[in-house]
């Protein structure tokens, strides 16, 4: 069988299927919890900070300040004093993301934060930027 370069792409075009999925390897897992009275119980919050590689003290320090609320870790569960719905602080979380996790030129969640004396910094462990984070203290 002799073909030449177009006779090939020719061919390995028309075998590709009609319809390709994508499937991202960062699927982060969705809040999981219960309301109690007035308060939100989250028992998840510790694996979603695992998935994101970060403290989970920093994860809810940034959570109780975008929901204005108060709050403490109990254990394995997480303590809100106010109601909020899992789709509210799933959306905090998305924003987290974006600002503590994933990395702006790159694209990819494979970060660290690293502080020093004055700046929090994002550092990608892909492309090797460094940019400056907000740090709450």
């Amino acid at each position: 069988m002799n073909l030449n370069y177009e006779q090939f792409l020719k061919k390995a075009e028309s075998e590709l299927p009609e319809k390709t999925v994508y499937y991202d390897r960062f699927q982060l897992e969705k809040i999981k919890g219960h309301l109690e009275g007035n308060k939100t119980i989250i028992i998840n919050l510790r694996q979603i900070a695992k998935q994101l590689n970060r403290k989970i003290d920093h994860l809810l320090k940034y959570l109780l300040r975008e929901l204005a609320t108060p709050g403490k870790i109990a254990g394995d569960r997480v303590i809100l004093g106010a109601k909020f719905s899992a789709s509210i602080i799933n959306k905090k979380i998305k924003k987290y993301m974006s600002e503590f996790v994933v990395c702006s030129e790159c694209g990819k969640p494979d970060t660290e934060l690293i502080e020093s004396e004055e700046v929090t910094y994002l550092k990608c462990l892909v492309c090797g930027s460094k940019k400056p984070v907000k740090s709450f203290k």
